[in-house]
């Protein structure tokens, strides 16, 4: 069954070429910009999750991330 997002699709995809654009305009490749996503990712938990949710939402994150690159 899809997951329905709080998020209209208008709003999600310009984020999404916001954040992209930014990384392009700084000449960011893979490896820089795979840095900055994940360390934008951990600073998210850190400062918008509870210390006792986590450990379980960075993993159902990779378990998502790992499904969208098989």
């Amino acid at each position: 069954m899809p997951q329905q997002s709080k998020y209209s699709d208008q709003q999600f995809e310009a984020l999404m070429t916001d954040i992209i654009a930014v990384l392009e305009r700084e000449n960011a490749g893979r490896d820089l910009s795979l840095m900055v996503l994940g360390n934008i990712i951990t600073r998210i938990l850190q400062h918008q999750v509870s210390d006792a949710d986590r450990q379980e939402m960075a993993q159902r994150f990779t378990q998502v991330l790992l499904k969208s690159v098989a």
